[in-house]
């Protein structure tokens, strides 16, 4: 994972590549994914065709159920309904009590996709040592969010999902803490409805707000009080709510609650996309092909320009500017630049002051 991950100038990285480091100056800081792709490890798959320890990729319900069986398709199927173009499964291998989690997280880690999510419930240490591996991942070059919920126990109690979201903060985490109750009295916990937030998020353009996103379901285990949700959205949690005639996400937030820059799942998703597709572009095109010289270093800040420019026009940021770094020189194999934008939020507050 060596392109697109982070430098040190005190030790700059041996392997050929492009690295970036993203300071954050106000609004500006940046990472990505590939869009539209729902990682997920799939531990039942009786009644399927699945072979343990393989990827398979997932586009529909009659595939879900072909792959995994009709009686384990549900988790495939709700990230697919939220909005996923794609669930990646994989099948993890049986055969002892205690499931290797970090082996199946290893084995996502060479496969491209944008949000994961478990199917189900995975207890505090798991929810911990994934929430490292994305930590890591970022870190290495690979951008991706991560989905968490928790039980039924927990949904009817707001406080113990906000010390989760507190527990797991961090910019790629969503902590959603609300359970859902489907049109035919169904209950899912927030651990299973998980699959369905992280299909949103997958599905919903990096220029859009998941925030307001009506949900396909009758009400939510438990209706919270107006004092509840500001506590929870404090907390950097993800809230369901009943507006009187539908379910809807009241904020697209990350678990990141810094009190002075609220964490935005939309933001986040900009942020990833730009991580990812300008070393996907440099490492096809640029490394190893063009010189270090004035024309090659103009090149490839036009290249870049460009790519962001696009952004620009689709609303995603604004006033993108690329240029050498002036504090270190370009010289040898090394290209240092300076990169920076403005993001754009979706309008979320409106404040009216009415003279009459």
């Amino acid at each position: 994972m060596a392109n697109g991950g982070q430098w040190d100038p005190i030790s700059l990285p041996i392997r050929p590549g492009l690295y970036l480091n993203f300071v954050e100056q106000a609004l500006a800081q940046i990472a990505g994914g590939p869009r539209g792709v729902v990682g997920m490890p799939i531990f039942n798959y009786t009644g399927g065709v699945l072979e343990a320890g393989k990827f398979y990729v997932v586009a529909n319900e009659k595939e879900a159920q072909e792959q995994v069986g009709a009686a384990n398709a549900a988790p495939i199927t709700r990230a697919l309904s939220g909005g996923a173009a794609e669930v990646l499964i994989y099948a993890v291998p049986a055969g002892s009590p205690d499931v290797d989690y970090a082996a199946l997280r290893d084995a996502f880690e060479a496969r491209p996709f944008n949000v994961f999510v478990y199917p189900g419930e995975v207890d505090a240490a798991e929810q911990d040592a994934s929430l490292a591996w994305v930590q890591r991942n970022r870190k290495e070059g690979k951008h991706f969010t991560i989905v968490y919920g928790g039980t039924a126990a927990e949904d009817r109690d707001p406080t113990a999902g906000n010390a989760r979201s507190i527990r797991l903060a961090d910019e790629y985490a969503v902590n959603l803490i609300t359970g859902v109750v489907l049109g035919d009295g169904t209950e899912l916990a927030s651990a299973e409805y998980a699959a369905v937030i992280a299909g949103l998020i997958a599905g919903t353009p990096i220029n859009k707000s998941i925030t307001y996103a009506a949900l396909p379901v009758a009400d939510v285990t438990k209706r919270l009080r107006n004092s509840e949700i500001n506590e929870a959205l404090t907390s950097g949690s993800l809230v369901l709510v009943h507006d009187g005639r539908n379910v809807k996400v009241e904020q697209g937030i990350t678990t990141d609650s810094d009190a002075t820059k609220r964490g935005k799942i939309r933001i986040t998703r900009a942020r990833q996309a730009v991580a990812t597709d300008i070393p996907a572009t440099a490492k096809d095109r640029y490394i190893g092909k063009i010189d270090n010289n004035p024309a090659g270093q103009v090149t490839l800040i036009a290249a870049i320009k460009a790519y962001l420019e696009t952004l620009e026009t689709n609303n995603v940021l604004m006033a993108p500017e690329v240029t050498l770094d002036p504090q270190r020189e370009s010289v040898g194999d090394c290209v240092f630049l300076a990169v920076s934008y403005v993001e754009v939020d979706s309008m979320e507050r409106i404040f009216l002051t009415i003279n009459v």
